[in-house]
């Protein structure tokens, strides 16, 4: 995939001296990918798309990949741009998909270059969620020359497939289950949710089963157009057709579905923050955008329904952390955490450092298992020490069969001593904030032969400051008096 995206990242090079920016160019890898992909997986709506013009006349266009290849100059032109305005232009996940939709590679050689380029590869034989891998492949490209990065779409494969391994998304458990992300991005984790399902079942499903699964199991909502437009593709050509809505998910009164289960990725960092979210559902008032997810997947949780939220290690020792870990413990049994690898979201964030939370909405919590990945365990790199199954399946098989986090556990689980529980008591003494919980020695961290990349200490220096900057910031508040309070 790294040659793929060698190769690719080549032609964006050449089509930015036409005046094609990355982003741009990134949008129309999407859409040829799509097409070609789903000819290999044998798709015919695309074969004969129907619209009508403002005459009422109908018209036939053909945007099958096996008819756009063959055609080069004016005519490929013509017909790429007629077929993206007929998929954009039906109705369903299709019209979704593809609207607004436009061919921004103006000079017809370089389509023809690029669609040749994309032609010689069988994508759906690649053993990897390939349009993701490309996205974010392409933007890896483009953050390493000062651009955005992806770290606000990107979950690592692995730790994705760990969270579901845990638990365990099966619509088979009632006829209206189903399954959200709230900031899906370019919907890992409901792609994820699916495969594992296909493989429990091996596709062996009754009609009205499999009917359910495609269309009324898979929600998601995300911010940015680009990839909402990925999780869309991505979930129809593994022949589903999710409903993913366009919009911020904390900043506005939610409406919307509960969920069964919820798996999620709240983007990390303060950006569109600084300001509470006005919502009546949120018990506790911050502008920290994490905590504020957590609310927000406490609302969106139907009772019974369980969570797994990724979320950055400031978020359970920040300012009002304590106040938010609170309330879910009275709303919910926080019953799994589990403190994440250093590096595990290199190449796009190398030195943020995560948890995983796992709560089930409902019963109360009376204690909570922790398990520590990372004292002790060298940091992720991204060639010398990739991330790889084996960083999760001690914490996997610590988790145990019931997705509810209600299995029997035993500290001996672990051999390492990684796995260890902590009752009510000592979780309401710390202040609700999990990250005080730490009994290993981390001696990697402190070895001056190995110690952590520059940009890791800059980022928890930072953290450590926002910290404080909020902490101090409530002090002013109490400091000038209620009404002063009453505006933070």
């Amino acid at each position: 995939m790294s040659d793929v995206v060698n190769k690719l990242w080549g032609y964006c090079h050449t089509l930015r001296h036409e005046g094609i920016d990355y982003a741009d160019y990134v949008e129309q890898i999407t859409y040829l990918l799509f097409l070609k992909m789903a000819d290999e997986r044998g798709r015919d709506e695309l074969a004969h798309l129907v619209t009508t013009d403002m005459q009422g006349v109908e018209k036939t266009t053909d945007a099958r990949w096996t008819y756009l290849v063959g055609l080069s100059g004016t005519a490929l032109a013509e017909a790429y741009e007629a077929a993206l305005a007929a998929l954009g232009r039906q109705t369903g996940i299709l019209g979704d998909i593809f609207a607004g939709a436009q061919n921004r590679i103006a000079a017809p050689a370089s389509l023809k270059k690029l669609m040749g380029a994309i032609d010689a590869e069988a994508w759906t034989e690649m053993d990897v969620d390939v349009k993701a891998a490309i996205f974010e492949g392409l933007l890896e490209k483009a953050a390493s020359e000062g651009k955005k990065g992806a770290g606000q779409y990107f979950t690592p494969r692995l730790l994705i497939q760990a969270i579901v391994q845990c638990l365990r998304p099966d619509p088979r458990a009632h006829p209206a289950f189903t399954i959200g992300d709230p900031a899906c991005g370019t919907g890992g984790f409901l792609v994820e949710a699916y495969d594992w399902f296909k493989g429990e079942t091996g596709g062996a499903l009754d009609v009205d089963l499999a009917r359910r699964v495609k269309t009324r199991t898979y929600y998601g909502q995300e911010l940015v157009q680009r990839p909402r437009r990925l999780a869309l593709m991505n979930l129809w050509l593994h022949g589903v057709e999710p409903h993913i809505a366009l919009g911020d998910s904390i900043y506005h009164d939610y409406t919307g579905p509960q969920f069964d289960v919820v798996l999620a990725n709240p983007p990390f960092g303060t950006r569109g923050g600084g300001n509470a979210p006005d919502r009546e559902d949120f018990v506790v008032e911050t502008s920290n955008k994490q905590l504020n997810f957590l609310q927000h997947i406490l609302t969106i949780l139907k009772p019974g329904g369980r969570a797994a939220v990724v979320v950055p290690d400031n978020c359970l020792f920040a300012d009002q952390a304590g106040e938010v870990f609170k309330l879910i413990t009275e709303s919910a049994d926080l019953h799994t955490v589990v403190r994440l690898p250093r590096g595990t979201f290199t190449p796009y964030s190398p030195g943020t450092k995560t948890y995983v939370v796992f709560f089930r909405k409902g019963p109360k919590t009376e204690r909570t298992w922790l398990y520590d990945a990372r004292a002790g365990v060298p940091g992720i790199t991204k060639k010398s020490r990739p991330l790889t199954a084996a960083h999760f399946s001690g914490f996997v098989d610590c988790y145990g069969a019931d997705p509810n986090g209600t299995s029997a556990r035993s500290e001996a689980d672990s051999p390492e001593g990684r796995w260890k529980a902590f009752p009510i008591e000592q979780i309401r003494e710390a202040g609700f904030k999990i990250d005080a919980f730490k009994w290993l020695r981390d001696d990697d961290a402190e070895d001056p032969a190995d110690l952590p990349e520059p940009e890791e200490l800059a980022t928890d220096a930072i953290a450590e400051l926002e910290g404080a900057v909020e902490e101090l910031n409530a002090m002013l508040r109490l400091l000038e008096g209620p009404e002063a309070v009453a505006e933070a």
